[in-house]
């Protein structure tokens, strides 16, 4: 504790700054040497070549999503590696810069702040920032430990949002926004509960016992096998449906006593989840945990 190139990159140099990732521990772990990496930017096109029907807003996307890959870049490369004319290319970014979604820097374009604006009002599920915002904040003021919510995107396990806790240098500097792969804790709780046709490429040998594990006791763990130093439960967060929409993720060293924190982390959950239903006493699935009862050590 990766969306399109464009979050791989940004995951990459983020984790890069503040972190060593532990290699060869597990099998779960040895997946990270597995995941694909996306293509490097000005090594032909990497967007859907125009054509065949391919609409204007469709352009207008590969154009945003490149220009999100490259940080900063000129015409000519955006328009060849989206595989668009200059003329159109040229187009459709004015008229991005036009509504604020890109914006010019000298000859090249970059991301604007319209769609910083918009990424800032998406959430998994309506109301959640609202709702978790109070637990959350009485969950880092007891424990004085991180907490993060997130959600699976493409695979990955995509931060929503992340409060520090009093030692905020568990991972450096925390970026919203960023993403990890689904083997965190955070991202554990929720493909344990996913479907299994979700696309996730080979799953390691004791997935199948691990995951059953993770339904029965209702929280997931990560003691240091993403990032060396750092200790990770997190427990599900369940919409009106009764499926998990997002994940409570909490941070720490391994001084902390994980079992300890999982117990506060379901309550935590339990709690945002019974607001998210719009009820009190909301009634989890069978098989999503016991709760906050004494723990079987892993």
């Amino acid at each position: 504790m990766r969306p399109e190139a464009s979050a791989n990159d940004v995951s990459d140099r983020t984790r890069s700054d503040v972190m060593t990732p532990k290699t060869g521990v597990s099998s779960v772990r040895q997946l990270k040497k597995q995941e694909s990496r996306a293509p490097e930017s000005g090594g032909g096109s990497v967007c859907p070549p125009w054509g065949g029907g391919r609409s204007v807003l469709e352009g207008a996307f590969g154009l945003l999503r490149a220009v999100e890959r490259a940080g900063e870049a000129g015409l000519s490369r955006l328009a060849s590696e989206c595989g668009l004319p200059k003329t159109t290319a040229y187009r459709l970014l004015e008229q991005l810069v036009g509504l604020g979604a890109v914006e010019r820097c000298g000859g090249s374009y970059r991301v604007g702040p319209g769609m910083f604006l918009l990424g800032q009002g998406w959430q998994p599920h309506p109301g959640l920032r609202s709702v978790a915002r109070e637990p959350v904040r009485r969950l880092v003021g007891a424990t004085g430990v991180t907490v993060g919510i997130s959600v699976l995107w493409e695979g990955q396990t995509l931060v929503l949002n992340w409060a520090p806790g009093e030692a905020n240098d568990v991972l450096g500097s925390l970026q919203n926004g960023v993403t990890w792969p689904w083997f965190t804790a955070a991202g554990k709780v929720l493909v344990a509960a996913a479907h299994p046709a979700l696309p996730l490429g080979p799953m390691p040998g004791s997935w199948r016992q691990e995951s059953a594990e993770i339904r029965e006791r209702g929280v997931a763990f990560d003691r240091e096998e993403v990032v060396e130093g750092v200790c990770c439960v997190a427990a599900p967060l369940y919409g009106a449906s009764g499926t998990p929409v997002a994940s409570l993720c909490v941070l720490a060293d391994p001084s902390h006593n994980l079992e300890r924190l999982a117990d506060v982390a379901q309550r935590t959950s339990r709690a945002i989840s019974a607001g998210l239903c719009g009820r009190l006493g909301h009634r989890r699935p069978v098989g999503s945990g016991r709760g906050p009862g004494p723990a079987k050590p892993r």
